[in-house]
């Protein structure tokens, strides 16, 4: 079959199932099965696609109509312009997690320090900043060994070579290590968020997502456990659901920390709380 007939095939498949974006679907999946890119795809629009190379793009449009995410399918995803690796025991890096990187840069105005990214997953936060900030020394934990490797794996491709992972409960294997920064995106959703039965989020680990106290256990732990492990003047970035800006803020002044904000993120949501240790509020 050729390419372009292929293609129009695939998506008019995807859209009866829903898919919300059903051209990038479809032409993504072709060009990781042809090891080619999408300007490619309609460059040969007319070449012919058989074989093994069609049985395969069938299977993989076949499991995203059944609602796989594509991140998972081609085994990667792009994050602050880095190419990451993916598996499904990690969450799939989105680009509204890009604002906690913006923010965690723009609070980095030294030209050296340590920082942690706390439940790394893929080390795309971590990553993302490092490769910013190459003086800095990073470190991302991880409390699943599977992410560590991945994490790991990513930053060997990468070259990125300031960032480090291990695998900790939070803090746990950090004993009184202190940071000029710490940032994180923890599991912030309610155990009966109606987001945990839509689109990609249904495939991705609900360890990763869910948090008790209507999802504010974690980002209320990180609040409190961080103290120990901030310098003096070190902030404290945490990503939050668009509702919990204010229990955040709220959590962050009360535990006494300054220069506490919330930042939007790419569709104006609240996204980013964060606050300064060791500062008059």
């Amino acid at each position: 079959m050729r390419i372009d007939q292929l293609l129009a095939s695939a998506r008019e498949r995807l859209a009866v199932a829903g898919s919300p974006s059903v051209r990038l679907d479809a032409e993504v999946l072709l060009g990781h099965v042809l090891e080619r890119d999408r300007t490619w795809l309609y460059t040969w629009g007319d070449r012919e696609i058989g074989g093994d190379a069609l049985s395969r793009y069938e299977r993989l449009i076949g499991r995203r109509i059944a609602g796989e995410p594509v991140a998972y399918l081609t085994g990667e995803r792009e994050f602050w312009g880095l190419r990451l690796r993916t598996v499904d025991a990690t969450l799939i890096p989105r680009p509204d997690t890009e604002t906690l990187v913006e923010a965690a840069l723009a609070c980095a105005t030294q030209t050296s320090g340590r920082a942690l990214d706390l439940g790394t997953g893929s080390g795309a936060i971590a990553l993302a900043f490092a490769s910013e900030r190459p003086d800095w020394q990073v470190i991302g934990v991880d409390r699943v060994a599977a992410a560590v490797t991945l994490a790991r794996d990513n930053a060997a491709r990468l070259g990125i070579a300031n960032a480090t992972f291990l695998e900790s409960d939070w803090f746990a294997a950090l004993a009184d290590q202190r940071f000029d920064l710490i940032l994180s995106n923890p599991p912030y959703l309610a155990d009966d968020d109606p987001h945990l039965a839509l689109g990609d989020v249904r495939f991705e680990p609900r360890s990763a997502l869910v948090a008790a106290d209507d999802g504010l256990a974690d980002l209320r732990h990180l609040v409190a456990a961080a103290r120990a492990h901030l310098s003096p003047g070190g902030w404290l970035l945490l990503e939050h659901g668009m509702t919990q800006g204010a229990a955040v803020r709220g959590a962050l002044n009360r535990a006494g920390y300054g220069e506490v904000t919330t930042l939007d993120d790419l569709q104006g949501r609240p996204r980013v709380s964060s606050g300064r240790f060791g500062t008059s509020s």
